[in-house]
């Protein structure tokens, strides 16, 4: 009888913590992070990317011969105005024939792109509702690394899905999706980020968005990355406004420092962006930029190479001042530098000043109308006649389309551009 007795005491025991977890009210199980899920989740959006693609029949295919068929992306968004504006990644929604935005409560509503810029893999899209649940974008300038962070999203296709974890790490540095360019800036988490998180917010203790999920390393567990959100609102901003990304231009052409560049120029200084070039009457020139000036500091964060300065300018508003800490010889200098909007038709003064190419447009695309003597361009056979199809993979159907690649290209310190010759195309790279 006392050994029944006993194993009772004991069962009831093993089973007093949960007893006692479900006598506890909802009020004491409502959780700081609980309360944080409750405040996010109503503006977190499903979003479903509908398009077309072609396979290659195994046989005809290299005559364009293929069968087409539907294909289906998830991804995930967020509400950051009441009228409907979403924001996500570019790549989310990239080559859709139809975009569906589900909401929490089940509505699915058509959704338009106001604005999409791949470089910056963020997307602005609308759709016609009102008075929504909006979840505006935060500030990124005062994180703490260990601080509890949320990320909310679609991964799998599994709706609203809440994964918690710390900040891991800032100023990390990420390939874009097509590698065209790295990002040196993003947030690192150990909140699971899964396929179809892409685009959701991650929010902190306060329920802010401190960054847009983006990225996962194939393979790897907890470790994911998210966009700053500071860098997001200019080009959210920028969307919004233009439907692209306005380039700020500097007039100051760099290039990352690494050892052996140092060496070759006797720099000072082993990492950093060194200044190779500066455009008479720029915002760089007014700033007091020399060329061999090395940019070491740039808003306040070391920039150990190019892309660390361009990070910096992608927070930048135009016309406001951006502090420099640069390398001259043995001093340090500190400089204010105010990018500006790109004056009306900079892109083709670049092209032809550097590239040694004038364009002009034709049916069909760009005419070269004039290669200049010794210039890159004409080093690598071009010439009169040839007609320029498109730049970093875009097709430019225009002058200004070409002139804005022209300006992407700088940021990255050069532009591919796709020419054509009778029947052939060739793709020739260029240094800017």
């Amino acid at each position: 009888m006392m050994r029944q007795t006993t194993l009772f005491c004991l069962s009831t025991a093993l089973y007093l913590p949960y007893l006692a977890a479900a006598q506890t009210p909802q009020s004491a199980r409502r959780t700081p992070l609980v309360a944080v899920v409750e405040k996010v989740s109503p503006a977190v959006v499903n979003i479903s990317a509908e398009s077309t693609v072609r396979e290659a029949d195994p046989f005809f295919g290299i005559f364009g011969f293929g069968a087409e068929r539907p294909a289906q992306s998830l991804g995930s968004g967020f509400i950051v105005d009441r009228n409907g504006i979403v924001v996500t990644n570019a790549h989310v929604i990239e080559g859709a024939s139809r975009i569906t935005v589900t909401l929490l409560d089940g509505r699915e509503l058509d959704a338009d792109v106001l604005g999409s810029d791949r470089d910056a893999d963020l997307a602005v899209l609308k759709v016609k509702a009102s008075n929504l649940p909006a979840l505006p974008l935060g500030h990124s300038s005062d994180l703490m690394i260990g601080e509890t962070v949320i990320a909310i999203g679609n991964p799998f296709g599994l709706s609203n899905t809440v994964t918690t974890g710390v900040l891991s790490a800032q100023g990390r540095t990420v390939p874009s999706e097509r590698g065209e360019r790295l990002f040196t800036d993003f947030l690192q988490t150990d909140a699971s980020i899964n396929p179809g998180n892409s685009g959701g917010p991650l929010v902190n203790a306060g329920g802010d968005v401190i960054g847009i999920n983006t990225a996962i390393i194939q393979g790897a567990t907890g470790i994911g990355f998210a966009i700053p959100a500071d860098r997001a609102r200019r080009v959210v901003d920028d969307l919004l406004r233009f439907g692209e990304l306005q380039p700020l231009w500097t007039g100051a052409q760099l290039l990352s420092v690494d050892p052996e560049l140092a060496r070759r120029y006797g720099l000072a200084v082993r990492r950093g962006a060194l200044v190779f070039k500066i455009y008479p009457d720029s915002p760089a020139a007014s700033a007091g930029l020399r060329e061999k000036d090395v940019i070491v500091a740039a808003g306040g964060h070391p920039a150990a190479s190019r892309e660390d300065v361009t990070t910096a300018l992608y927070t930048a508003a135009p016309g406001s001042p951006l502090d420099l800490e640069v390398r001259r010889g043995e001093q340090t200098v500190k400089l204010s530098l105010r990018p500006v909007r790109p004056p009306e038709g900079l892109g083709l003064q670049v092209l032809e000043r550097t590239v040694g190419l004038r364009v002009e447009a034709v049916r069909g695309g760009l005419e070269i109308r004039r290669v200049t003597d010794g210039s890159p361009a004409a080093e690598r056979g071009l010439r009169l006649g040839d007609v320029i199809l498109g730049a970093n993979g875009q097709r430019t159907d225009s002058a200004e389309a070409l002139g804005r690649e022209i300006l992407r290209g700088l940021d990255r310190g050069g532009v591919l551009l796709s020419v054509q010759r009778g029947r052939f195309v060739y793709t020739l790279d260029f240094a800017l």
